[in-house]
């Protein structure tokens, strides 16, 4: 199970990373972007670590990060990560606890909302070419009998692969779409973020013992 105190633990390794890989994220991003991606985010998670509530209710922690990365993250991101974020929240809206089974449903819930956000699809060079692979992942991992963090561990590695996958691609969505073939052999900024929120949960569950 992932406690409350799990997810609280994600999301400040999350911050963590946003803070670390800022010039990294934004180097990404100039080559294809604006040149913010890494910025924004790292502002966006320092958002997130003011606002999050003191609660046992993981819908209600999600929600707040949600608000927070709406309010904070400028571009195309804050709506897409909160939507992500916010989605997962309804889903799993008075839960004190996640099992392996709720942990998938987070995982769905997020890629229905980027979804249903930015009308996007995988292979388009975007967030859900890490996210897609994560959820689907897990999702064999976790019907082939894997406990809850192999389950995390599979998804770790396919939101990994699924980030360098974004490289030879050329995007068909965003900012970066408006290059054309330029946008071929650059790693997509919003798929690298992913795949560190992606990772920072599989540390948090392997972290907090997570059974």
């Amino acid at each position: 199970m992932l406690t409350s105190e799990h997810i609280t633990t994600w999301i400040r390794k999350s911050a963590d990373e946003m803070r670390d890989n800022r010039g990294y994220l934004t180097e990404l991003d100039a080559a294809i972007g604006d040149a913010d991606h890494g910025n924004n985010m790292d502002r966006g998670y320092k958002a997130v670590l003011e606002k999050l509530p003191d609660d046992n209710d993981v819908g209600a922690i999600l929600k707040a990060v949600a608000m927070a990365l709406i309010s904070k993250v400028g571009g195309a991101a804050g709506p897409l990560y909160g939507t992500m974020f916010l989605q997962a929240a309804n889903a799993l809206k008075g839960k004190e606890a996640l099992s392996s089974e709720d942990v998938e449903l987070l995982l769905k819930s997020s890629v229905d909302g980027i979804v249903m956000r930015g009308k996007a699809h995988a292979g388009e060079k975007t967030i859900l070419d890490s996210l897609i692979p994560a959820h689907e992942a897990y999702k064999e991992a976790r019907a082939a009998g894997a406990e809850l963090i192999a389950c995390l561990d599979a998804a770790t590695h396919a939101a990994e692969e699924g980030m360098k996958a974004t490289i030879p691609m050329i995007a068909t969505k965003g900012r970066a779409s408006y290059l054309g073939e330029r946008s071929r052999d650059h790693q997509d900024p919003g798929a690298t973020s992913t795949y560190l929120i992606i990772k920072t949960l599989y540390e948090a569950a392997s972290e907090g013992d997570a059974t």
